[in-house]
């Protein structure tokens, strides 16, 4: 077998239940809780309504334009999984559509984010499903394949390996590794509970900028 025609599974999967503690936080939190260098790149958008995805990665890497394997992961992903494919940052063909992402619905995944272009554009903007991308062309794609599942790949300058923990808003995408992923979490809750208190005293006109002088006088400037 070449060592591109590997079809594999997820070695292991993160518990559900840190997945849904997951779905609740947002992604800047969870970005500088990894010290913002697991971002997925501001070129992968949300194609769909709103809502924030989360999932264990089913990861693709496919030929740039090319969705054979692809439509084998629609088929062999678990429920919950988030199936991400790696095509190359290349948006001339669409990876997947209207059809496609109706049948990762169907199946109970979690959600699609595609490193490369989708198409029914609007029909995707109209539902609640999860869907990243980085463009959108009416160009079809070729079924010629070479791809591999579940291999590590990159997702916008973003190691991704599966398994990882996908997280996907409004503000883009992360990918947090599963033995960071409990220290991840709870800096995450951290500062939304320091942001929250921050967003009190802002409201009520208490809060504290004396910090922005200390900063720059320690940097040299007069004031």
């Amino acid at each position: 077998m070449s060592a591109s025609m590997r079809i594999l599974d997820i070695a292991k999967r993160p518990d559900a239940k840190l997945v849904a503690e997951f779905r609740k936080m947002v992604t800047p939190h969870l970005s500088d809780s990894m010290e913002r260098l697991y971002a997925g790149g501001p070129q992968l958008r949300p194609m769909y309504k709103g809502g924030t995805l989360a999932g264990p990665a089913y990861t693709v890497k496919t030929a740039v334009g090319d969705n054979l394997l692809v439509h084998k992961a629609l088929d062999t992903a678990r429920p919950g999984d988030v199936i991400v494919v790696d095509a190359g940052g290349v948006c001339d063909n669409a990876i997947i559509g209207e059809l496609m992402s109706a049948r990762a619905k169907q199946r109970g995944i979690a959600g699609l984010v595609i490193w490369g272009a989708i198409r029914d554009s609007a029909e995707l903007a109209a539902s609640d499903y999860p869907v990243f991308a980085a463009g959108v062309t009416h160009r079809g794609p070729y079924k010629n394949g070479p791809g591999e599942i579940n291999v590590p790949i990159m997702m916008g300058g973003v190691p991704v390996n599966p398994g990882d923990i996908i997280v996907g808003d409004a503000d883009g995408l992360v990918a947090i590794p599963q033995e960071a992923a409990e220290r991840v979490l709870a800096s995450a809750k951290s500062i939304l509970e320091k942001e929250t208190k921050s967003m009190k005293e802002i409201v009520a006109g208490t809060v504290d900028r004396g910090w922005v002088d200390k900063a720059l006088r320690e940097k040299g400037y007069k004031l």
